[in-house]
């Protein structure tokens, strides 16, 4: 299948460049997003180029107002249209309540949930005039995952929260259309090669211990889901949060 029109968020690196990757046939035509990463999306841009595609890339803080609507209006006004969303554009704010404050838990909602919301509406009309719509956002364990030890990420989770729920409202709306929606929540998940980590080995061994199959898993093993998601195969799959996290409760 080609010529489809798909936008991905958080594109650069790690699962949104992996799913780039794997979504990408000759005729399709992308836009790929990220807030900074510049070069790391230039890469990815090529990759995707190379089997086929049309790509365009665009830079936009996702927590700014609006930013969510520009990114849906601007994909309809290059290509047309849009067949496939992967909202996947967020990140992980360890700050536990008390020291987190209101500021860090209003950005996570505007980068990850009220985006997410905003291209929800926007996309609507596009989504339910495509022959195979798909909405693939990616979520957290962060919501489901409540342990003494492992970190809360209480602003992140209560942002990924919101968007599952989201998520969901928005399968309801769109399923009479044929068009589907659905949340990948992904467990811990290696990092690309040469990204910077805080964890020393001692707690990576520790992490390890805490994952019942023992490791993390890859970008490569969720961007999988996700294809499969975004794939004729799952037309009857929406409004579900599927978990990739080797076992992880």
């Amino acid at each position: 299948m080609g010529e489809r029109i798909i936008l991905i968020t958080g594109a650069a690196s790690g699962i949104g460049a992996s799913a780039a990757r794997k979504l990408a046939q000759s005729g399709d035509c992308f836009l790929l997003h990220t807030r900074a990463n510049l070069d790391g999306l230039t890469r990815v841009a090529e990759q995707v180029r190379s089997k086929g595609a049309t790509v365009e890339i665009l830079l936009k803080d996702l927590a700014e107002p609006g930013a969510g609507r520009y990114l849906i209006e601007t994909c309809s006004e290059r290509f047309g249209g849009l067949d496939i969303l992967v909202a996947n554009a967020g990140y992980a704010d360890k700050a536990p309540i008390g020291e987190a404050g209101t500021e860090k838990f209003e950005q996570a909602q505007n980068a990850i949930s009220r985006s997410f919301f905003e291209m929800a509406e926007t996309a609507l009309p596009l989504l339910e005039a495509s022959t195979e719509g798909r909405v693939i956002a990616v979520g957290a364990f962060g919501p489901h995952v409540w342990r003494t030890d492992l970190p809360a990420f209480p602003a992140t989770a209560a942002a990924k929260a919101s968007l599952e729920a989201t998520a969901r409202a928005f399968a309801l709306t769109l399923a009479p259309s044929g068009a589907t929606v659905n949340v990948v929540a992904p467990g811990f998940i290696e990092k690309d090669p040469g990204t910077r980590s805080a964890m020393t080995p001692e707690g990576v061994a520790a992490l390890f211990a805490r994952i019942p199959m023992g490791r993390r898993g890859t970008a490569e093993e969720v961007a999988a889901v996700i294809g499969f998601l975004a794939s004729s195969e799952a037309s009857y799959v929406t409004g579900q949060v599927i978990h990739v996290n080797g076992g992880l409760i």
